[in-house]
């Protein structure tokens, strides 16, 4: 936020010189006048800082309508109204959580470099520090955690065990990790110039490592833990594919996320109306810096939908419309953590090997006999890695300077001449991440493994969720297997006269 300017009378008044009548009362007059008006410009900045905060907010949150469509579409029918409300649940268990605890383990400033200590409950909100928009902003973060976490545990999982983990993901484990590196206390910090991991801190701006590693971790334990769905694998080994019920469904909330991360990214900044030093009164500025994130957000997404598509294409030998959004979203996930500090040309880069890493996942996935029906682990979990570790190649100085000003001469991308600083750095955020998403959420799903709380039985399952749990599907619908038990075979309709 720009300075407020000042008016002395002392300093006015004998500028009016010897023949103006009373010039001390008018010098304070003026001054109070131009005063009034500079206060205004200040609270004027402040709400369109808060304006553009939750615009950015709002945008955020419609990606939850994003994950829902996009995991009702990825599993069988049966189970669509199950994933819905596990969707819908995500974000109001994770409000209520991570309004009581969450966000004062994430921000509550001052505080340790492991957790903080403050805003229970939004105690002491407004202050000088954040405002409700900070609270709404980074609470739909959260559930968007969350959310990746309940598509890698699709289809086989009891609605209490949704309950359990999505409160404690949201409410502890994922403001742990948002505190350590988005809090100007934590620990490994880039805003936490008193202690500079490695002189730098990590550069993670909206969340590769701290959004969508932790989802994507998550996900793999549950998922693992709990095996995978009945039918996925055959008695050889093979894999099955169980393919989603509808890819206009995946499409649409594809898009939608697409949508969404205008808000993710860009909105990171939580400030537009900021100038640079050097280049104050011109049309450069922070403002700049948003539109330049939002196009490297674009062309890595695009690119990772490409080369995902033609990738497919030579290993399958189809165009599959739900790889490629998938492999949109995992180039997504991959720039999240550079976004604000690299050239476009290299967001081109970071999608490129985003998609390769995605196919790579997925085929050590099934070598490996785990199933994630929506590739969540692979996608956001090890697309999210890479993005870390691009974040720390690319880096430019310039950008790293103006994103992240308190501490000049700041170490950048090692591919482009700061050293290899930031790639240490990063490389820790990685380990710190899994190490702690492994101790916190394993040691979950597996007690609620061993507890008979995690998985349905295999009646349940064959059955689907919609019918035996919440009382009917979410379509009118018949299977084919159905017309036939019902008595009316249904024959195929060919052109009139063929025999």
């Amino acid at each position: 936020m720009a300075a407020s300017l000042s008016c002395s009378a002392d300093q006015l008044a004998p500028l009016f010189g010897p023949n103006t009548t009373n010039a001390a009362a008018a010098a304070d007059y003026i001054c109070r006048q131009f005063s009034a008006v500079s206060d205004k410009f200040v609270d004027t900045g402040y709400a369109i800082d808060t304006t553009y905060l939750l615009f950015s907010a709002y945008l955020v949150f419609s990606m939850q309508l994003g994950f829902a469509m996009l995991c009702a579409g990825s599993v069988r029918a049966k189970n669509t109204m199950n994933i819905m409300l596990t969707n819908v649940l995500d974000a109001a268990a994770g409000g209520l959580f991570y309004y009581m605890f969450g966000f004062a383990f994430a921000f509550g400033s001052p505080s340790n470099g492991f957790i903080g200590r403050h805003f229970f409950g939004l105690k002491a909100v407004p202050s000088s520090s954040f405002d409700y928009s900070n609270f709404l902003y980074q609470w739909a973060f959260a559930i968007a955690a969350a959310g990746i976490t309940s598509g890698s545990i699709a289809e086989r999982t009891q609605f209490v065990a949704y309950l359990i983990y999505s409160s404690f993901l949201t409410g502890f484990v994922y403001p742990v990790v948002s505190h350590w590196f988005w809090s100007g206390d934590g620990w490994a910090s880039a805003t936490n110039t008193d202690n500079l991991l490695f002189g730098s801190g990590v550069i993670d701006f909206a969340g590769s490592g701290v959004v969508h590693m932790v989802g994507g971790i998550a996900g793999l334990w549950g998922a693992f833990i709990e095996g995978p769905r009945i039918g996925r694998f055959d008695r050889s080994g093979r894999s099955v594919a169980l393919r989603g019920h509808s890819a206009s469904l995946v499409v649409l909330g594809t898009f939608l996320l697409w949508f969404g991360w205008y808000g993710f990214n860009p909105g990171s900044f939580n400030k537009i109306l900021v100038t640079y030093p050097d280049a104050s009164g011109s049309y450069y500025g922070q403002w700049s810096a948003v539109g330049r994130t939002a196009v490297t957000t674009t062309l890595a997404g695009c690119t990772a939908a490409l080369t995902t598509l033609f990738g497919k294409r030579i290993l399958s030998g189809h165009w599959n419309v739900t790889d490629v959004c998938n492999g949109l979203l995992g180039g997504f996930a991959a720039i999240t953590a550079g976004c604000s500090v690299v050239e476009p040309w290299a967001a081109v880069i970071c999608g490129f090997v985003a998609a390769l890493v995605l196919i790579g996942c997925n085929y050590l996935a099934e070598k490996v006999k785990y199933d994630d029906p929506l590739e969540a682990a692979q996608l956001h979990g090890g697309c999210g890695a890479w993005g870390v570790i691009f974040t720390a190649l690319f880096a430019t100085e310039k950008y790293v300077s103006e994103v992240y000003p308190d501490k000049p001469g700041r170490p950048y991308g090692l591919f482009m001449g700061g050293g290899g600083r930031l790639l240490g750095a990063h490389v820790i955020q990685i380990l710190v991440i899994i190490g702690w998403v492994s101790a916190t959420m394993g040691p979950l799903f597996y007690g609620l493994h061993k507890l008979n709380l995690l998985r349905i039985s295999a009646e349940d399952e064959m059955a689907g969720m919609d019918l035996t749990r919440h009382g009917g599907f979410a379509y009118v619908y018949h299977d084919e297997e159905d017309s036939h038990k019902n008595g009316i075979p249904m024959g195929k309709i060919g052109p009139v006269g063929s025999s």
